[in-house]
């Protein structure tokens, strides 16, 4: 979960903002119409971004930006171009400038993704973020069962749940998962290890799974490794 404060005087654009978070996924946001209060809370609860607006009836956002807790990863929302340079210049990872269109909101998330992912993944090593249906949706390693390709999608197969259709390839998927845990038997096919059930050298079946696997031939002898040392439960 990506924790968020929103800081900003005009009630419409912080209901933007809420209605992005929402279509984004796996955000919590809390907003403020009052700087005072807004910050009180970034000090308080120290979260992951902070959606910051820079000219406020009371308070100028450059100058606030000085007081965020040091690794807060900030993003200045503005109907003001001239701060751009500005905001820049007290790190701030991102300046949308208003009106906020959803296609550049989800580019800035993205970008301050790259910054605390790897605070908030820590959390829970065994997970991994996938965007689904325009949605980041926190996957448990452990749930994942088997992965196929589709195109330039996945679609992931999980124990007890929905299957998800995600946009990204193979090699991507294949570079983010633990080898330990997963391995690619097929150019269509990456399947849990936990949930092996029985094998031969050409077809793998999984619990929870009604078709039988394929090893291609490119990647038999690999399983054939993995096989050696794998002992099914």
């Amino acid at each position: 979960m990506i924790k968020c404060v929103a800081i900003d005087d005009e009630p419409i654009a912080l209901s933007i903002i809420e209605e992005y978070c929402k279509r984004y996924g796996d955000v919590e946001l809390q907003c403020f119409t009052s700087p005072v209060s807004g910050m009180e809370c970034v000090r308080a609860t120290r979260p992951d971004i902070v959606f910051l607006d820079i000219e406020m009836n009371s308070h100028n956002g450059i100058e606030l930006a000085a007081e965020l807790p040091q690794g807060t990863c900030l993003i200045f929302t503005t109907a003001f171009s001239q701060y751009a340079l500005d905001g820049f210049n007290v790190d701030a990872v991102d300046f949308l400038h208003k009106p906020i269109f959803y296609p550049r909101f989800e580019r800035a998330m993205e970008k301050a993704g790259k910054f605390i992912r790897p605070a908030w993944q820590d959390d829970d090593p065994g997970s991994l973020a996938l965007k689904a249906e325009h949605k980041t949706v926190i996957v448990g390693l452990k749930d994942i069962i088997l992965i196929e390709a589709m195109d330039n999608y996945v679609k992931v197969y999980r124990k007890d749940k929905p299957m998800l259709m995600s946009q990204i390839t193979m090699k991507e998927m294949e570079s983010v998962l633990p080898s330990d845990r997963f391995v690619r038997v097929h150019r269509s096919y990456i399947v849990s290890t936990a949930a092996i059930e029985r094998f031969s050298n050409r077809t793998i079946y999984l619990r929870n799974h009604p078709r039988p696997i394929p090893v291609g031939r490119k990647y038999i002898q690999a399983f054939n490794n993995l096989s050696n040392i794998f002992q099914p439960k």
